[in-house]
């Protein structure tokens, strides 16, 4: 385990990673002193649990008819917040995180039909941002009841410098990095200004996770590639490593990130059609949704071999039909019938772990797994013999992998183990070009008249960044651009387009159209600027401006950045931050 150095700043604060997941989160922080080596430590106590508590609570919210939240986490657990939901017709809201997807993503049809809606006036923002603000209560009682010598006194100092790690899917981006932003400040998190959102950081699950298994023993030779794959609740993430410096324990990833809607709850999901089938127009027929719940707690966690049969015990003793295998409340299901509930997960996994491997730069022999859905007996034992044929080990590190993502979130913070990062999409904006009458391309879209008298093709697209690309920290990735227009600039808008397709040199936005989406939208105030531009005349005379700037996409961590540059006083300066997801808007003459 590598060695933690001393924090070197010069007052106390806290790190605090919060890990909302489909079915279970997870909350954990570390103290930050000055020359102490920061430990993480995770939050095992939330209200309504049992005694001893855990590290997770379910990702469940009541609201009653006003809107107004009346139970949450562990709270929906218990028997008098059922019944009292039940007899005031509360709205039970589950996997509302999914309503947070990509509009890209490819979720399984008879998932999609069966995410829940919100409660009336409610968005998924809201119903994030009253989640995120329960898990930072109980965070705030739990390290002011635990720690030595005055909780609360080190609350009160460092609360307004608290830095929060939020962590998402890998497949997720800018649009839902912005939706998680916004319900943050809205949870009173931190507040909406620059400073306060500057305290917001962001981490993919993959690469939580990786710090996780390296701060548990993880080690990797200098010529060898893994697969980190999280295996949760609504997501399985992939993600690929390898080590750059042994010496500073530097990973770099080799393969793009891979996301895909696999998780535990499609277990659960497939064994509830199993049981519509089974028991429609018997008695039993009403108790499919308790027999559901039965299974996904208790029988989905113990089932270990298709050998054997499983037993859902969800009634008493005069619950029997034997013509249905239920006797003494509880239904004998076929060890094979369960296998086939986790087969389309396991299909997945294997097929992203396969394609991983195909596309990483460093041969991978090696698999760790970790997630909630990790600690499944049977999908462990099958992945590793089907993953065995393929000459790949699996393995799960000897701690509680349900937690890896939250602790990942700090050490992510506090480490920093990963110096380089592939590019998922391919990024660029729409633009024109000088018509060339020999081109095909350009003969078949003809040509308009620009501003400044030339003749250009539309619906350029212009490549900034590759996808498959691997990007370091603070690495620059910039194309130059002219602007025209008949009046001096006050401020310009360019949205930057990211390219999902298969084409490794995208040129054309009327090609594989589809594939094209807003990334974001990066404004900037021209006005100082366009006093400066010296007027022009195109052949017809007419006067026109022109100015000469550069787009800037930035990487750091794992968000995107874009900045609009130009040069002034032999200076390329940038004159603007990222603004995301505005409105689609293409400026006139670009």
């Amino acid at each position: 385990m590598p060695q933690r150095k001393p924090f070197a700043g010069t007052q106390q604060g806290l790190v605090l990673a919060i890990d909302v997941g489909t079915t279970y989160s997870g909350c954990s922080f570390s103290v930050l002193d000055p020359g102490v080596v920061p430990e993480i430590k995770g939050v095992t106590r939330f209200p309504a649990q049992a005694p001893g508590g855990s590290s997770k609570i379910p990702s469940v919210l009541y609201y009653d008819s006003a809107g107004k939240v009346r139970a949450v986490g562990a709270e929906t657990l218990l028997d008098t917040v059922i019944e009292q939901a039940e007899d005031e017709q509360w709205t039970k809201v589950e996997w509302f995180k999914l309503h947070l997807r990509p509009k890209s993503s490819k979720t399984p049809l008879r998932i999609h039909q069966q995410i829940l809606s919100l409660p009336p006036d409610k968005s998924v923002i809201d119903v994030f941002a009253d989640f995120l603000r329960y898990l930072f209560s109980c965070c705030r009682t739990f390290i002011e009841e635990t720690l030595l010598p005055d909780g609360k006194s080190f609350w009160e100092s460092v609360k307004d410098r608290i830095v929060f790690v939020l962590s998402h899917p890998n497949g997720w981006e800018g649009r839902q990095q912005s939706s998680m932003r916004r319900a943050a400040v809205l949870a009173g998190l931190a507040p909406d200004n620059p400073e306060g959102q500057n305290r917001i950081r962001f981490v993919t699950e993959g690469e939580a996770s990786l710090h996780f298994c390296i701060n548990n023993g993880l080690t990797v030779q200098e010529d060898e590639g893994i697969i980190i794959v999280d295996a949760g609740g609504g997501t399985i993430d992939l993600s690929a490593y390898s080590v750059s410096n042994a010496d500073t324990n530097a990973f770099e990833e080799i393969s793009r990130s891979e996301c895909c809607f696999a998780g535990s709850i499609f277990v659960t999901k497939e064994s509830r059609v199993y049981f519509e089938d089974k028991l429609q127009g018997t008695r039993f027929e009403e108790d499919v949704p308790r027999i559901t719940e039965c299974f996904d707690q208790t029988t989905k966690l113990q089932f270990r071999d298709s050998d054997e049969p499983s037993y859902v015990k969800f009634g008493g003793l005069r619950d029997r039909e034997p013509n249905l295998d239920i006797r003494s409340g509880q239904m004998k299901i076929p060890g094979t019938i369960v296998a086939r509930f986790f087969q389309p997960s396991v299909n997945a996994m294997l097929k992203a772990v396969v394609e991983q491997r195909r596309e990483a730069r460093k041969a991978i022999t090696t698999v760790l797994l970790v997630g909630g859905f990790a600690a499944s007996p049977f999908m462990f034992t099958k992945l590793k013999d089907d993953l065995g044929q393929l000459s790949l080990s699996i393995h799960r590190p000897d701690t509680h992998v349900n937690k890896a993502v939250a602790d990942g979130g700090v050490s992510f913070y506090l480490d920093h183990f990963v110096s380089s990062r592939v590019a998922r999409y391919s990024y660029g904006i729409e633009c024109t070009t000088i018509y060339q009458s020999s081109n095909p391309e350009h003969q078949r879209r003809g040509f308009l008249n620009s501003i400044e008298g030339s003749f250009r093709v539309k619906n350029c697209f212009s490549l900034i960044l590759r996808k498959g690309v691997q990007i370091t920290e603070l690495q620059e990735f910039r194309n130059p651009f002219v602007y025209y227009s008949y009046h001096r600039l006050q401020s310009m808008t360019e949205t930057i387009l990211e390219y999902r397709g298969i084409d490794k040199d995208p040129s054309w936005i009327d090609v594989d159209c589809n594939m094209y989406s807003t990334a974001c939208i990066v404004t900037a105030d021209t006005s100082k600027i366009s006093a400066t531009l010296v007027p022009r005349r195109n052949p017809s005379g007419y006067e026109y401006f022109q100015l000469n700037f550069d787009v800037v996409l930035l990487f750091g961590l794992t968000e995107l950045k874009a900045q609009i540059a130009w040069q002034e006083n032999v200076s390329l300066l940038p004159i603007s931050r990222l603004i995301l997801f505005i409105s689609f808007f293409v400026p006139e003459g670009s």
